[in-house]
């Protein structure tokens, strides 16, 4: 485990009850003020996650429908340039994720990035209140009229959008794994991510609500300035509470040892055999006692052994270099080749997530948003049902189902069966996304609205819901699991790397999911600008058959994979050697 810092008085003072680092009196010193990490620093953490997620989800739900009304762009174009936004803000995590294991630390990336964010604000604040950095509105009944935005304003608006997207990315799972650092118990640290996901989903559901709701009706200058505030007052919080945080000190970058690892293991590809003695590998500085009980690297990816073999006489104790490895860093690297297939399925898992989140807000543009006779739910706003849904499953599991589980069954669920079982409601809800849009399609042509655009169809769009809950329900298992099951099996020194991973995931599949709409487009006419005139319940249907055959390829992974840290009764391991990280 890292070496921690504690910061008193402006001094670095090494700690030490909590990790294997030697006593002395500096470190007894620390402790005799106060104690960092732990629940103490669990306020700070949530509240500053609370601020920047509403912060976030206030800009970020609603970027379609603005860009669609205040800037002129069209419908698909729009939800086009929101996925690849979703896309950024959820790929920027995992540099800032490295930059904190290898560099900075998490406490440095998340005060920045908040700072970076802040900023985007500022400037997405200014083109909703300054006419002069954004076109004039179109006329509704002239649409080939509309005005399209200036190069300025264009570099103006990407600029804010830029900002505010690589500021969320820095802190989303950055945050994450900084407040699991702050506690020495797996159990704490799984609930410490439970909370941390029910805190992401309920202000992302208060941002979403609330925010969306002034912007649509109030103002969009009023709306992003709330977005600004809060994002301060987040930031804020976060650095009052510097004091009390467990500070993990970054070792240099881990990569370095994954790459030196490849290194080594081509510059002796030569060696005809590896052998299967202990006492012919290098182990790096480590007890007499750990090497005795050392039997050697596991058996898997035997080619890799390799890097940590001593092929060559020493004149005194070996040392690490690019042609010589610790068995530690082959196992490390193995760590991620096994878990790596697994991590590829959730890509397709998180497509039909970003469209349908994209296609629902426009969907939901042309239909009848009415909450009784006065009050008009914006478009933006029906993602909080999502986000409820998983917030609610979350504590209903944790209270309840999980549990129950245990008593029955006599072990919790694991966690690839807690990503399985989102698999299976994921594509659920895509086939009850196509059911409603094929209903919707018909009213369309019952009442011969095909060809008019701005026309409202007289089906509710609360109709919407049910797929939105149950992918949310779906949600609630298979991103906990994800991130559970990455930062346990992930080598500790990518710890900050591993919570980030799920980020680089709903990354990807916000790019793939513009890229799989963009081959839609080109191939079928299922996507026209009039979504009147098109098949979305196509889109859909393709969706489902896309999940299914992603399931079975996750089935077969989660069959063969084998779990180093997850504790799993009844599995054996086939290791040669259980490392200890």
């Amino acid at each position: 485990m890292a070496t921690t810092e504690m910061l008193i008085n402006g001094n670095n003072i090494p700690t030490c009850d909590h990790l294997n680092v030697p006593h002395d009196e500096a470190s007894k010193t620390c402790f005799a003020g106060q104690k960092q990490g732990g629940w103490t620093t669990f306020p700070f953490v949530t509240v500053t996650l609370m601020g920047l997620t509403i912060a976030a989800a206030g800009w970020n739900a609603n970027l379609t429908v603005y860009l669609i009304e205040r800037f002129n762009i069209k419908n698909i174009e729009a939800a086009q340039i929101s996925n690849v936004v979703n896309g950024s803000s959820n790929f920027f995590p995992i540099a800032g994720a490295i930059i904190a294991d290898s560099f900075l630390g998490n406490f440095i990336v998340v005060s920045a990035s908040s700072f970076i964010s802040l900023l985007g604000l500022v400037l997405l604040t200014l083109t909703a209140s300054l006419q002069s950095l954004r076109p004039q509105l179109c006329n509704k009944g002239l649409l080939e009229t509309c005005e399209t935005p200036s190069q300025f304003q264009f570099a103006i608006l990407y600029s804010a959008i830029t900002l505010v997207a690589l500021g969320m990315g820095g802190t989303r799972f950055t945050i994450a794994s900084m407040g699991a650092d702050q506690f020495e118990k797996a159990k704490d640290q799984g609930t410490f991510f439970n909370w941390y996901f029910f805190t992401l989903y309920v202000a992302s559901a208060i941002g979403i609500i609330a925010i969306v709701y002034v912007e649509n009706n109030v103002g969009w200058g009023l709306g992003f300035g709330l977005c600004l505030a809060i994002n301060a007052a987040g930031l804020a919080v976060f650095i009052l509470g510097k004091r009390y945080y467990r500070h993990i000190k970054p070792r240099g970058s881990p990569f370095t040892n994954l790459a030196r690892v490849v290194v080594a293991t081509i510059w002796k590809k030569k060696i005809p055999s590896v052998s299967s003695e202990s006492k012919d590998y290098y182990y790096g500085n480590i007890s007499t006692e750990t090497k005795m009980a050392v039997q050697g690297p596991t058996s898997s990816f035997r080619f890799l052994n390799r890097a940590a073999l001593k092929n060559e006489p020493q004149d005194g104790p070996p040392s690490e270099s690019w042609s010589l490895c610790t068995v530690q860093q082959v196992e490390d690297l193995k760590r991620l080749i096994r878990i790596f297939p697994l991590w590829s399925t959730g890509i397709f898992l998180s497509t039909p997530i970003g469209i349908q989140s994209s296609l629902m807000i426009l969907q939901a543009l042309s239909m009848d948003r009415h909450l009784g006779p006065h009050l008009n739910i914006p478009a933006g706003t029906f993602l909080v049902f999502m986000l409820m849904s998983t917030a609610i499953s979350l504590s209903v599991m944790n209270s309840f189902l999980f549990p129950i589980c245990q008593k029955l069954a006599r072990r919790p669920l694991s966690p690839l069966q807690r990503i399985g079982i989102g698999h299976v409601l994921n594509i659920a809800g895509m086939a009850l996304s196509a059911l409603i849009e094929s209903r919707r399609l018909n009213k369309v042509r019952s009442h011969t609205l095909t060809h008019q655009p701005n026309s409202i169809v007289p089906m509710s769009a609360f109709w919407l819901v049910p797929p939105l809950a149950v992918v949310g329900v779906g949600e609630a298992f298979h991103f906990p699991g994800q991130v559970a099951l990455y930062y346990q099996e992930f080598p500790v020194l990518l710890r900050s790397t591993a919570t980030a991973m799920i980020s680089l995931l709903v990354a990807a599949g916000f790019y793939l999911s513009t890229a799989l709409i963009n081959l839609i487009q080109r191939v079928t006419g299922w996507l026209p600008n009039n979504i009147n005139e098109g098949r979305i319940d196509n889109v859909f249907w393709l969706l489902v058959v896309i999940g299914c055959a992603n399931f079975a390829y996750y089935i077969t992974c989660s069959m063969l994979y084998k779990y180093k840290n997850v504790p799993n009764p009844g599995q054996k391991s086939v290791a040669i050697n259980r490392s200890s990280s």
